[in-house]
């Protein structure tokens, strides 16, 4: 469930990073962002951080759960922060990756 929580966070991320216009023109070549794509990644953002927060805490609890998913926030916000820097096209085909290979993990028997 940490890795499904940290593939949720990750897209999340870059979901509300792809509705601001400054890494909209730096992934995709164009100034500014049509509003129904803004608000489409803005709210695909959020939901995908509450299905991250979900996962952890329904495994752990919201007493730890919560600490962990503050964590794994961190954790993926930092590597997505270098790659808009650096890389940004990168980042989009790394948003999408780790989303599937997350639910695949649902359907393996622990």
């Amino acid at each position: 469930m940490i890795a499904l929580c940290t593939a949720l966070a990750y897209t999340a991320f870059a979901a509300l990073c792809l509705a601001m216009p400054r890494h909209h023109e730096q992934v995709f070549g164009r100034h500014s962002v049509p509003a129904r794509r803004r608000y489409a990644l803005t709210g695909l953002g959020w939901m995908l951080l509450a299905a991250s927060a979900l996962s952890v805490i329904h495994t752990q609890g919201w007493g730890l759960g919560l600490i962990l998913w503050t964590g794994i926030l961190t954790a993926t916000a930092l590597p997505l922060s270098l790659l808009l820097t650096y890389a940004p096209r990168l980042a989009l085909v790394l948003a999408a990756a780790p989303l599937p290979v997350g639910l695949m993990l649902l359907l393996v028997p622990r």
